[in-house]
C-alpha cells in the first residue's frame, strides 16, 4: 500500500515516518516541495505518485499569528486540504486529515465527541473547521478527520522543550492553570493513524457515506497547563534532564492574555477511535516519561 504524508518536518510528520510499518511504501514532502495550498502542485505531486492514501499532517499551527495572518492560515488550513481532497477523489485514494480541539468552544463540562457543536473561538480554529468541512464535502466517506490536541514531540518546537528549557533559565515559572484537556505524544497519535491506515477493511472499502468519519485522538487522562509543566519538571528531574526543582504556580489565563483565545476545556473522547483502530490510549504522564526518555538521543 502506498501513503503520501504531507508535512514531513513537522512533529507528526517526523513520527510518522519514524514510525513506518514494512508493509507501507512511503512518500513524504515538506512545505518546500509540496504547499498544499498550491492547487496546481498538489495535482501534479498526487497524480504522478498516486498514492492508495494520503496523510494530511500540514497545517498553519502558529494559533496566535494566525488572528493578523488570517489570509494564509485558510490558504494552509482550508484551501489546502480542500485541494488534496479533490486530487484524492480524481484518483480515487482516501484521505486521513489531522485536525484540533480548537474547533470546539471548550464549554463543555464533558469530553466532546465527533458529533458535538463546534464553535471554534478564533482564526485557527475557524479556518481548521473550514478544511474539515471541505474534505467532508468533496470526498463524505472516503475522508477520515482525526481531531487531536497539546501535541508535542521530540522533534520541532512544543511544550514540553519550552518548559524544560525555562525551567532550566528561570528562578520561577507561572503556568496557565484553568485550561484544562490532554497532552498527546505525536509519537501515539502516530501510531494510532498507522493502525488506521492498515485496517484494510477501513482503509481501502468504499464508505457510502455522505460526510467523512470524525475521531478524536490524545493520550488518556485530562490536566490543566500547570499539571503538565508540573509533571514535566518531576519526571525530567527524575531523569537527569534538569538539577534543580523551581517553584511552579498556577494562574488564571486571564493574567496571561494572548492574542487568541483559548478553549478552557478541551478533552476529547475517544472510545470511537480506540474501537475503530484497536489501539489504546495510553495516559499522558506515562507517554511524556516514554518522550523524555528518548530526548536526549535526539
Amino acid at each position: 500500500m502506498k501513503v503520501l504524508v504531507t508535512g514531513k518536518n513537522g512533529q507528526l510528520g517526523s513520527e510518522l515516518q519514524k514510525s513506518c510499518p514494512s508493509n507501507i511504501e512511503l512518500i513524504c514532502f515538506g512545505s518546500q516541495e509540496l504547499d498544499i495550498a498550491n492547487a496546481e502542485q498538489v495535482n501534479e505531486l498526487l497524480i504522478s505518485h498516486s498514492p492508495d492514501i494520503v496523510i494530511n499532517a500540514a497545517a498553519y499551527t502558529a494559533v496566535d499569528k494566525a488572528e493578523t495572518d488570517t489570509k494564509q492560515a485558510y490558504a494552509v488550513n482550508e484551501q489546502g486540504p480542500a485541494n488534496l481532497a479533490t486530487v484524492c477523489k480524481h484518483i480515487n485514494a482516501k484521505l486521513i486529515h489531522v485536525s484540533t480541539d480548537f474547533v470546539f468552544d471548550g464549554t463543555s463540562t464533558m469530553p466532546y465527541t465527533a458529533s458535538d457543536a463546534t464553535n471554534p473561538l478564533g482564526v485557527y480554529g475557524a479556518s481548521k473547521l473550514a478544511g474539515e468541512q471541505q474534505i467532508s464535502n468533496i470526498l463524505g466517506g472516503h475522508a477520515t478527520i482525526v481531531r487531536t490536541a497539546w501535541v508535542y514531540s521530540v522533534f520541532g518546537n512544543n511544550f514540553v522543550k519550552t518548559m524544560l528549557r525555562l525551567m532550566n533559565d528561570k528562578e520561577q515559572l507561572g503556568i496557565v492553570g484553568d485550561q484544562v484537556g490532554t497532552p498527546t505524544w505525536a509519537a501515539g497519535l502516530a501510531n494510532m493513524l498507522w493502525a488506521l491506515v492498515n485496517k484494510n477493511n477501513y482503509a481501502l472499502q468504499v464508505n457510502n457515506a455522505n460526510t467523512a468519519t470524525i475521531l478524536n485522538w490524545t493520550d488518556a487522562g485530562v490536566a490543566s497547563w500547570y499539571d503538565f509543566a508540573v509533571a514535566i519538571q518531576e519526571l525530567a528531574i527524575e531523569q537527569g534532564l534538569l538539577s534543580k526543582a523551581i517553584p511552579i504556580s498556577a494562574i488564571p489565563a486571564a493574567s496571561y492574555p494572548t492574542p487568541a483565545k483559548r478553549p478552557a476545556f478541551s478533552v476529547l473522547n475517544k472510545a470511537q477511535a480506540e474501537e475503530l483502530t484497536g489501539v489504546k490510549t495510553i495516559h499522558w504522564r506515562t507517554q511524556l516519561k516514554t518522550m523524555l526518555n528518548e530526548l536526549p538521543n535526539n
